[in-house]
């Protein structure tokens, strides 16, 4: 049977073909998708865990304990999860554990560009890469696989158009699965103290050795020989792309991307003329095969950064450019991202703006607030820093005078990684003010449950952080809760919260308006024509439901009350409109109303 799935359903469907049921990770674009199709599947358990590490450690014990685990992340979670990780090659799994790293060249939803390939070779663990959505299927099967056959634990790497792009897959029957849940004690193997640690060290060389030597005949690592005169390596998408303009070259496709194949690699440069890498972001096929002396052209001529696309590889191996593979340039105006209409953060940065803070920020939908014509943010690094860098930045600043600086992270990122700096500031005495944004959701990457919102992935009721009582508990001299609604709460809370002593915790507390579990309804707002002065301060909260009208691009008398002083007016696009009222709140004029 065949279905059409993007490469994240392929990789959960390929894992449940191959008998496994269970699942830990953490959402994040481009990877988010698989965790979610896997827990659908009859019979399995699937977490969303508080952040990566905690997420392979829980994979890390079910494979101990004898189960198939597979743990998803995006690429920047696996620095997260690299602690473990690095352990874990050394213990091996006794189950199977396989990693999904899903890579974002081009950083289309990520804050920066790695290569993640470079981790399997750092902690010498097999990687594997597929094209397509059915290899994506094919490879979570030989993953588990050869975790099993080497006891180590083994990454398959996809980027973001593996992930997201649609392909036709050959669905095969779920195998049954097969219960090896058994506890093995085994301190010479699992207790990694530094005499234990030193034996294990030898065995990951040995089992390297073993890799290296399957990596030759590993099915998934194929010569395509054609013409004799242009060799290509590559791997994943750069495959299909370098396919598809240069159809009659010669390839070595690459499925196993650590270790390479050093034989075969080696058979192939030898039938070929000339021999080009051609790998999205670091040169790291390149420089193996330069190491073992093989002339090999790459990154001289391919870009380091960005993603490839058939066009780019045309152009750099010919140097002309195929006006049928290059885009046309069109004029699109410019449509920067932005909050939605409704956004309960709209009302908190919009207050931060105006109160001209230093606020540090963090990963998130709120990220937008840097902004015009919010303008509330001014920094942002990874998950959970905001919360440092406020204490550190209140510190650096203390003697200087300049008052506090206001940290703000939302309620899904808090979890993962803010409460252990939350409790850096109440121990070492800060006088940052930390806001969480909670909006019940994790927003960013499509609406998922976390331990704030007290349901589990799978939809069952759970226990709910209360993050009031934490800061209590944790010792903040002052803990707050507000509606970002309210701009006249917002504001006289943070201006007190600024100007006490000591460490504050404000919880802005709304549902996101695009993913409220209980029912709230809707009524949109418009502008009596009759009061707007035109005075534009409600467009200063960045709304997409609000637009201005230009008189001067009107026809003579279009609009019959018109004053002299006046150039426009705003208006609201009922059907966007979700009836916040920030900006009803900023109308001096009371110009703007609530529908009915």
């Amino acid at each position: 049977m065949k279905a059409l799935l993007s490469g994240n359903e392929a990789i959960a469907r390929g894992a449940y073909e191959y008998g496994v049921r269970f699942g830990a990770g953490y959402p994040g674009t481009p990877s988010t998708e698989i965790l979610e199709a896997f827990s659908k599947y009859e019979g399995v358990y699937a977490e969303w865990s508080p952040n990566e590490k905690v997420a392979l450690e829980v994979g890390i014990g079910a494979a101990l304990a004898g189960e198939k685990a597979l743990v998803t992340m995006k690429h920047v979670g696996l620095n997260v999860a690299a602690d473990p990780l690095f352990t874990v090659s050394y213990t091996g799994t006794n189950g199977a554990l396989v990693i999904v790293s899903a890579d974002d060249p081009s950083m289309h939803s990520s804050q920066n560009e790695q290569d993640n390939r470079n981790y399997a070779k750092f902690a010498k663990v097999p990687l594997l890469e597929p094209a397509d959505s059915e290899e994506a299927r094919r490879y979570v099967k030989i993953a588990f696989e050869l975790s099993e056959k080497f006891d180590t634990p083994v990454i398959l790497r996809t980027t973001t158009r593996v992930s997201h792009s649609k392909g036709i897959v050959e669905l095969e029957e779920p195998t049954a699965y097969e219960d090896k849940r058994m506890i093995k004690p085994d301190v010479a193997k699992y207790v990694m103290v530094p005499a234990m640690a030193r034996g294990r060290r030898h065995e990951v060389e040995k089992r390297l050795r073993a890799l290296k030597e399957y990596a030759n005949t590993c099915p998934e690592n194929r010569i395509e020989m054609a013409d004799p005169e242009v060799g290509i390596i590559t791997a994943g998408m750069c495959y299909n792309y370098a396919k598809s303009v240069f159809p009659d070259y010669s390839y070595l496709k690459l499925g196993l991307v650590y270790p390479l194949p050093e034989r075969l690699i080696r058979d192939f440069a030898s039938r070929v003329k000339k021999l080009y890498v051609i790998e999205e972001l670091d040169p790291f096929i390149e420089e193996q095969v330069k190491a073992m002396g093989i002339s090999v052209v790459g990154k001289e001529i391919f870009p380091y950064a960005g993603e490839f696309d058939p066009g780019i590889i045309y152009e750099a191996i010919t140097g002309k450019k195929n006006i049928t593979l290059t885009p046309p340039e069109i004029e699109i105006p410019p449509r920067p991202p932005n909050l939605c209409p409704g956004c309960p953060h709209r009302g908190i940065f919009y207050v931060l703006g105006k109160l001209q803070v230093f606020v540090t920020g963090d990963i998130g939908c709120y990220t937008l607030a840097f902004m015009k014509p919010l303008e509330g943010l001014h920094s942002c690094i990874c998950m959970g820093a905001s919360v440092s860098m406020a204490h550190g930045m209140s510190k650096a600043l203390k003697e200087k005078g300049r008052g506090k600086i206001v940290g703000v992270i939302g309620d899904s990122t808090f979890l993962h990684s803010g409460i252990t700096p939350l409790i850096d500031i109440v121990y070492n005495k800060g006088e940052a003010v930390i806001v969480i944004c909670d909006n019940r959701t994790t927003a960013m990457t499509g609406m998922q449950d976390h331990p704030g919102t007290g349901f589990t992935l799978q939809q069952e009721l759970t226990k709910a952080v209360n993050y009031e009582e934490l800061g209590r508990v944790l010792g903040l001299d002052s803990v707050r809760v507000v509606d970002p609604y309210d701009l006249k709460e917002t504001e006289d809370v943070l201006k007190e919260e600024l100007s006490r002593a000591g460490s504050s915790l404000i919880v802005s507390r709304r549902a996101c308006v695009l993913y409220r579990r209980e029912k709230v309804k809707q009524e949109s707002l418009w502008v009596d024509e009759e009061k707007c002065v035109g005075c534009r301060q409600c467009l200063n909260v960045g709304c997409p439901s609000l637009s201005w009208i230009d008189f001067s691009d009107l026809p003579e008398g279009a609009y019959k009350k018109i004053t002299k002083k006046q150039k426009g007016r705003a208006l609201i696009d009922a059907d966007s409109c979700t009836g916040c009222s920030i900006c009803a709140q900023l109308c001096s004029k009371k110009a703007i109303l609530r529908k009915g």
